[in-house]
């Protein structure tokens, strides 16, 4: 059975993460937590004291957080009306990441699906903030729904690398799951460098080689050029349906989130984002 955080702000980009997330896991028993944290306009003084609730005080938001939460869940079960999956309302006064992050701990959660932006998403920012700072400090997988990204079965999964990353401390397991329950192919995808691999690199490449093994792989060693260019490319002509990333610290992927919502960086992500947790 899988736990799986998808936090909605009630946005038609929230609901269309959540639409992919059951039909990507149609086939699997699953918990699904639908999260929704709140912050009243202005912030009360029986906040800063304490639950609204301890004190006798009515707490609107969080009534009508639930509400919206019961009226979702319903919506979602009249469309897709599936006994393997298991529905939890989470309505929380707190920031979306700190709550997620103790959901994810206390419900010892699997991984997370949300949309790449909010309700109030402009075209030109790749990711909203809120899914830049899931993508940051979650320790579960995070996968990211573009909002204009019709569902299609991912049988090609494109993970760039530069073999920098000790794949032991990796949480492949998931993209590895992926690969097994739709019969995906993993394209390990490196931009060659004029000056070789150095030898730690040749033993992260053997190591991943490894974890890989009993899974549908093929390694592609491309050119020198930027690698944004190369997944650009890549992704077009070989048809992929979900893009994966190690979150490191000393990877591209960590010079993708320099400013705190993503712009103007050429990165062409029209399908979904997987970001794999890093144990440093």
């Amino acid at each position: 059975m899988k736990k799986i955080v998808l936090p909605t702000d009630f946005s038609e980009n929230a609901l269309h993460a959540i639409e992919y997330a059951l039909r990507l896991c149609e086939n699997v028993t699953c918990v699904f937590y639908l999260l929704h944290t709140y912050t009243p306009p202005i912030y009360r003084i029986d906040y800063t004291l304490g639950s609204p609730g301890q004190m006798g005080l009515p707490d609107d938001h969080k009534y009508s957080a639930e509400s919206s939460l019961e009226k979702l869940i319903g919506q979602i079960r009249k469309k897709f009306d599936n006994p393997k999956h298991t529905f939890v309302s989470h309505a929380s006064f707190n920031t979306l990441v700190d709550e997620m992050e103790d959901v994810v701990q206390k419900e010892n959660i699997d991984f997370v699906v949300m949309g790449t932006q909010g309700a109030t998403g402009a075209k030109e920012i790749l990711f909203g903030s809120n899914t830049v700072h899931v993508m940051r400090n979650m320790e579960v997988p995070v996968l990211a729904i573009p909002s204009n990204f019709g569902f299609q079965l991912p049988r090609h999964l494109l993970f760039p690398t530069d073999f920098e990353v000790d794949y032991g401390r990796t949480d492949l397991d998931f993209l590895m799951w992926i690969s097994k329950l739709w019969h995906s192919k993993i394209h390990v995808l490196h931009v060659s460098s004029p000056d070789g691999l150095t030898l730690e690199q040749e033993n992260n490449k053997a190591k991943l080689e490894g974890l890989l093994l009993e899974h549908n792989h093929e390694g592609h060693d491309l050119p020198d050029q930027e690698l944004v260019s190369a997944i650009n490319s890549f992704q077009e002509t070989m048809h992929i349906s979900m893009l994966a990333m190690v979150k490191n610290k000393h990877t591209f992927f960590e010079r993708l989130f320099v400013e705190p919502v993503i712009k103007n960086i050429g990165l062409h992500s029209k399908i979904p984002f997987l970001v794999l947790p890093y144990r440093f």
